[in-house]
């Protein structure tokens, strides 16, 4: 099954989140989900695997709920 693909505008939408703190977590934070590219210039189209994504948003919450306890 082929993953349904958001753009790194979608992204940041989804996230509320600006473009500069996306690619920081990109960069800073391992259990964030990696980027994939559909080509193999430098101006491929990035994307973000929806379901990834998801998984990553709610683990995140898990873990801000378990400090807050």
């Amino acid at each position: 099954m082929q993953p349904i693909r958001v753009t790194y505008n979608q992204t940041c939408e989804l996230l509320s989140i600006k473009r500069n703190a996306l690619r920081e977590l990109t960069l800073k934070d391992p259990s964030f989900p990696k980027p994939y590219k559909t080509g193999d210039s430098r101006q491929a189209a990035v994307y973000f695997d929806y379901q990834d994504l998801v998984n990553w948003h709610n683990s995140h919450k898990q873990s801000l709920a378990a400090l807050k306890a």
